[in-house]
């Protein structure tokens, strides 16, 4: 249901938690970005649609839109957000009145906090014209190899494009050139990070190019909070990683569903579990190539100028401990099917919200 759909008085009580959330966020920002140097503002609400969230200099207030909290995920509001603390920080700490609202100040606080600085509207992934296409299309190619039905052939194909992918990284993190570099938020916030999640995050940072982090949202609509994947990563990596991020969550949720048939299962008691071995499995294949790249001289430790562009965004990260569901019967026959996932291109629209990026 939609929130106009709501009745009145929900409407008012999830605007009313919604607003109770902005100011958390706005505190949470505070110490992250801004060294608590910022006053708490008052929120108010606007139905102005040309306006998604604007700082006020007379009062100190912040407008929020009722289409920006009611329309869009909350990863969007929160950037939004940062960009109108900007303005604060600039009018209200430096004490800057005399420059256009997106003056050097801002722009350099921006830069310096990894916020985007763009003026006309949602935060957007960067593009990179020039070397996302080539590189990106070349693997598109090599993953519609992987869908042969000849086993060897398509586990070739995959092992090439995992190979293109990684001297291209090799090459570009050499470069002298900074490369550009963006974020993305994946698939739909949830209230419980499960484990095959979380082990889906380990895949996507160690072998696709991507810095991970799981954020804290607020889910507006249900009017509870929830945690949803970053990645940040160069327009090319991001767009790579979406793709695999969307591919595993469908082929997960299609091989239980296979397992569930074949024993006549009923019940999805050892969903998670099952699920959890299946990322397992697809992990360890790409430990396993990854040794033989290694063993190709194809090393790679990292990008210093991605995890600097992180540390801006995210001053204060740490670490958190889960159990997990090794050992379980469910977890290892997800765990033999993961071993046989072959990446390959096609998939279409997932439930994580990635999109055909690598189609032609």
């Amino acid at each position: 249901m939609g929130f106009e759909e709501q009745p009145v008085e929900v409407q008012h009580e999830l605007l009313r938690m919604a607003f109770q959330a902005l100011v958390r966020e706005h505190e949470g920002l505070n110490y992250d970005c801004f060294k608590d140097r910022l006053r708490t503002p008052i929120f108010s609400l606007t139905r102005d649609e040309g306006v998604l969230a604007r700082y006020c200099t007379v009062d100190g207030r912040i407008e929020v839109s009722l289409a920006l909290l009611t329309e869009q995920p909350w990863d969007v509001v929160s950037e939004v957000l940062k960009h109108e603390m900007v303005h604060q920080f600039v009018f209200e700490v430096m004490g800057i009145v005399d420059e256009a609202p997106h003056g050097p100040s801002f722009l350099r606080i921006c830069e310096a906090l990894g916020i985007d600085a763009r003026s006309q509207g949602l935060p957007t992934v960067p593009d990179d014209a020039e070397r996302k296409p080539a590189v990106l299309d070349r693997v598109r190619k090599l993953l519609s190899l992987a869908q042969s039905p000849n086993e060897n052939e398509a586990q070739a194909a995959m092992n090439a494009a995992q190979r293109l992918m990684l001297k291209h990284n090799l090459k570009e993190v050499g470069e002298v050139e900074a490369r550009g570099y963006g974020y993305l938020r994946l698939g739909e916030p949830t209230g419980r990070v499960r484990e095959s999640q979380r082990i889906l995050a380990r895949i996507l940072l160690k072998h696709f190019f991507v810095d991970v982090i799981w954020m804290p949202v607020w889910r507006v609509h249900e009017g509870k909070r929830g945690s949803v994947i970053e990645v940040c990563g160069t327009p090319a990596n991001l767009e790579l990683a979406s793709y695999v991020h969307s591919f595993l969550m469908r082929t997960a949720d299609r091989l239980w569903l296979e397992h569930k048939r074949a024993l006549g299962i009923r019940k999805n008691r050892d969903r998670q579990a099952y699920l959890a071995g299946v990322m397992s499995g697809f992990l360890d294949k790409l430990n396993a190539q990854q040794k033989r790249h290694v063993g190709e001289g194809l090393v790679w430790v990292g990008d210093p100028r991605l995890k600097a562009y992180m540390k801006r965004r995210h001053p204060h990260v740490r670490s958190v401990s889960y159990g997990s569901s090794i050992g379980s019967a469910a977890h290892e026959s997800g765990r033999a099917a993961g071993r046989q996932i072959v990446l390959h291109q096609g998939v279409g629209k997932g439930p994580a919200g990635g999109t055909r990026l690598l189609r032609g």
